[in-house]
C-alpha cells in the first residue's frame, strides 16, 4: 500500500516494524502498532483481534514499550494497514509513525503516588513529534519517557531522554536525563513543568544538529559530545543546582499484576502468558473493560495490560472472567516469572525455542518475582529493554548460559553457569539468590 503521505527517505533507516513497515520474520510479517501512552480503547482492541485473524495467523504480542504487534502476517499488507487506520490506530501521515515513542506509566493520571498527571504534557509531546517534519528524521528506536512519579512505573528501561516529575518549592518541575533511565540515571537538570515541551523540542533539535547519520541514539552522540556541552547549547534555562543534581527518583515496588489501587476504584493488571495474546483473549479484555471498567485498556512495559477504573464490587468477577481466558492475574503464578523472546519458531537468529522452553522452565521454578527470569534466543535480548535479575542466553536448542544481573558489570551481568539444560537451570534458579554464587 502507498500511504496518502509517503515518508521521505530517512537518514536513519530502520529494520524495526511499524504500522506501514511490515518486517519479515520466520513466521511471517510483523506489524507494530504504537499506542499513545499505551492507551487502547476497547473498540480498537476488537479491531486488532479481527485484523490478526483476517490478515495474519492470530498471534498478537504485548511489547516491552507498551505497544502491540501482530505476527504471522500474510500477503495483504494493504488490507491490514487500512483496517488498523480505520480503527484510529495510527497517523495518516506515514512519516510520523516511527517517532511516536513516548512511554508512560499504565496508571498515569490514576496512581495515588503520582506527583502530577502527565497525560496533558504527553499529548503535547506526541503532537510535537508527529507535526514536526524534522523530527521524523529520528530513528524508530529513539525513545522518550515521561514519568509522573507513579508507584506503578517502569524505571529501568533506558531512554534517549527521560523526564521525571518532582515537587520543589511548592512548584512542579521535571528532572531529566539522557541515554539512561530514572532508576539509576544521572539527573542532568530540571525545568519547570510549563517548560517541559520546550525542553523536549530543544533536546531533539540539538540531537539532530549534532548527530551524524550513524549516531542514531543519544548514547552514541554522548560518546563524543559530553552531556554538559550538549545541555549548554539547548537554549533553554535549565536549573542545575545541588538540589536538582542530587535528586533521586524513589524506587517503586507497587504490583502491576492483579489488584492495583487507584486514586478512585481499582485497576486490574493482567498478563498474557509470555506476552502473547490470542484474539479471544484480547476480545475478552475489551469486553471486561466495557462491562466493568471505563472502556479503555493500558498496555504496560511489562508486556501486560491494565484495566483502570473497576469498581471494587466488580473486581473479583472481572478477574475470574479474565483468568478463565488464560490470562495471568496474580503475581505469584509461576509463568509470570518468565519473559521470553520469540525464539526459533519465529526468528531466524534465535538458537532455541525460547517460548516453549519458558513454559517448561516455569513449571520447575514455582512462584517468585514477576519477570525475574529472561530467556533470550540470541545476544540481542529483544524481550526486555533492561537487564533482568536472571538471564538464560540460548547457545543451542534446549541449552542455555546463566547470567545474573550485576550493577558492576556490563551486558547481562555475571556468567554463573554454561550449557545448562532446562532442568539444571530450573534447579539453580529455584535456589535463593545468595546460593547461586557458590
Amino acid at each position: 500500500m502507498t500511504p496518502a503521505n509517503p515518508p521521505a527517505a530517512s537518514p536513519r533507516p530502520s529494520a524495526c516494524p511499524g504500522l506501514w513497515r511490515i518486517v519479515s520474520a520466520r513466521d511471517g510479517g510483523i506489524c507494530r502498532i504504537k499506542l499513545p501512552g499505551g492507551l487502547l480503547l476497547a473498540d480498537q482492541a476488537d479491531a486488532v483481534a479481527v485484523a490478526a485473524e483476517r490478515f495474519a495467523g492470530g498471534v498478537i504480542e504485548a511489547t516491552n514499550r507498551g505497544n502491540l504487534q501482530i505476527r504471522g502476517i500474510g500477503g495483504d499488507h494493504a488490507g491490514l494497514v487500512e483496517s488498523l487506520l480505520a480503527a484510529g490506530l495510527g497517523p495518516r501521515d506515514a512519516a510520523s509513525d516511527d517517532v511516536r515513542n513516548l512511554m508512560l506509566s499504565p496508571l498515569a493520571g490514576h496512581d495515588p503516588q503520582s506527583v502530577l498527571d502527565v497525560r496533558p504534557l504527553a499529548e503535547q509531546i506526541l503532537d510535537l513529534l508527529q507535526a514536526t517534519p524534522r523530527f521524523h528524521e529520528l530513528s524508530a528506536k529513539f525513545a522518550v519517557q515521561l514519568d509522573g512519579g507513579e508507584g506503578v512505573a517502569m524505571l529501568e528501561h533506558p531512554h534517549d531522554l527521560w523526564l521525571s516529575a518532582l515537587r520543589l518549592e511548592q512548584r512542579d518541575w521535571l528532572a531529566f536525563g539522557l541515554a539512561s533511565c530514572p532508576a539509576d540515571g544521572q539527573v542532568l537538570g530540571a525545568v519547570p513543568l510549563e517548560q517541559g515541551l520546550a525542553l523536549v523540542s530543544a533536546v531533539l533539535e540539538r540531537f539532530l544538529d549534532l548527530a551524524t547519520a550513524e549516531q542514531s541514539r543519544m548514547r552514541q552522540l554522548l560518546q563524543c559530545c559530553p552531556a554538559d556541552v550538549f545541555i549548554a547549547g539547548l537554549g533553554v534555562d535549565v536549573r542545575r543546582d545541588a538540589v536538582v543534581l542530587e535528586w533521586k527518583r524513589e524506587a517503586t515496588e507497587r504490583p502491576w499484576l492483579g489488584r492495583v489501587v487507584q486514586q478512585q476504584g481499582m485497576a486490574l493488571g493482567v498478563a498474557p502468558p509470555l506476552g502473547r495474546l490470542t484474539p479471544a483473549m484480547l476480545r475478552g479484555v475489551a469486553r471486561v473493560a466495557r462491562q466493568w471498567g471505563d472502556g479503555s485498556l493500558r498496555l504496560s512495559p511489562w508486556q501486560s495490560l491494565m484495566l483502570p477504573n473497576i469498581a471494587a464490587a466488580n473486581f473479583e468477577q472481572a478477574r475470574v472472567e479474565l483468568s478463565s481466558l488464560g490470562l495471568l492475574c496474580q503475581a505469584d503464578e509461576p509463568l509470570a516469572r518468565v519473559v521470553a523472546c520469540t525464539g526459533s519458531s519465529g526468528c531466524a537468529k534465535a538458537q532455541a525455542d525460547t517460548k516453549a522452553d519458558a513454559v517448561e522452565l516455569a513449571a520447575l521454578l514455582g512462584s517468585g518475582a514477576p519477570g525475574s527470569v529472561h530467556l533470550s534466543g540470541c545476544p540481542r535480548s529483544c524481550a526486555v529493554a533492561h537487564v533482568a535479575p536472571a538471564t538464560l542466553l540460548a547457545r543451542s536448542p534446549g541449552r542455555y548460559d546463566l547470567y545474573l544481573r550485576d550493577a558492576h558489570l556490563p551486558g547481562l551481568g555475571a556468567l554463573r553457569a554454561t550449557d545448562l539444560t532446562l532442568n539444571e537451570a530450573g534447579a539453580m534458579l529455584a535456589l535463593p539468590t545468595e546460593h547461586l554464587d557458590d
